[in-house]
């Protein structure tokens, strides 16, 4: 009975995220004032999250909308290939924007030699390497394992953690993969992530109006919130002890389904820059059209 009113929530969802990160991404292409290091990051954080969205929700959508629930073998390895590397690469890339946010508070002066397009160009690559690396390893190492004759996938997509499940053999070589790859993205990111914004902290407490310290908080607000929506599922999945199936269902559905539109309208709502330039555009999309009708 939760078939119809989820399969509609999830479709709105969708449409929301391919929306809102497309919009984001020509946005910044189009408007000189937001090519900036900040906004090149953001770009590859909503490609991010149109590739995650993508890889997860058609096939969810498919399973909402039939009465067939089943997905080739060939499509659930392209998935979970797929999903590790953009959850991973994700993760990398949060770090990566709370560094950038350190440098432009705490070395201002510096930033434009600090953050340079080629060093920007260089950070992003190894986010996507990264997650690269890790998804090969995952993928590979998946496809070895032998199945039972229960193939009953317990999910909504295929995730590593639930095809190890399904395995007969011995798994410990996965289960280690899995241990070794939450370190750099599930403790190490997280760990940049505060290290960077104690810092930030330190500094804007130094600034001395009161003014200062707000406009220094409200470039780090939207990451921090973007942030704290991504890590806090993902890491209370990964690196507690196995949660029930209902709740690792609920939390994979937050970070794969809900939280690619957020983050569209959090650095939408929460960002001056943003707004005004989206203003510019319809300006000048109203006068383009007045020219016409002239």
């Amino acid at each position: 009975w939760l078939e119809v009113p989820l399969s509609a929530v999830v479709l709105v969802s969708y449409i929301l995220t391919l929306v809102g990160n497309s919009s984001i991404i020509l946005l910044s292409l189009l408007d000189p004032r937001l090519q900036t290091p900040m906004y090149f990051f953001l770009d590859n954080l909503s490609l991010l999250d149109l590739s995650l969205t993508c890889t997860i929700v058609p096939q969810l959508l498919a399973n909402l909308w039939g009465p067939d629930k089943t997905i080739a073998a060939w499509g659930c390895i392209t998935q979970t290939y797929l999903f590790n590397l953009t959850a991973c690469a994700e993760c990398a890339l949060l770090a990566i924007m709370a560094i950038d946010r350190y440098v432009a508070i705490c070395r201002p002066l510096r930033y434009t030699l600090i953050m340079r397009p080629s060093v920007c160009v260089q950070m992003a690559a190894i986010c996507w390497s990264s997650g690269l690396a890790n998804a090969l390893l995952q993928a590979t190492l998946t496809l070895q394992l032998p199945l039972c004759g229960h193939h009953t996938l317990d999910h909504f997509f295929c995730e590593v953690p639930e095809l190890i499940k399904l395995a007969c053999g011995d798994t410990t070589a996965n289960e280690l993969a899995l241990a070794i790859g939450a370190i750099p993205f599930g403790m190490v990111a997280p760990l940049l992530v505060v290290i960077s914004y104690t810092f930030i902290a330190g500094a804007v407490l130094k600034l001395p109006s009161a003014e200062g310290r707000r406009k220094a908080l409200s470039t780090c607000s939207s990451h921090l919130v973007v942030v704290t929506l991504y890590f806090g599922p993902g890491i209370y999945m990964y690196l507690q002890p196995p949660a029930k199936s209902s709740q690792a269902k609920f939390l994979s559905f937050f970070y794969c389904v809900i939280t690619p539109v957020l983050n569209p309208l959090i650095y939408t709502l929460r960002n001056k820059d943003v707004k005004t330039a989206w203003k510019r555009m319809l300006q000048s999309q109203g006068g383009l059209k007045s020219l016409k009708a002239r």
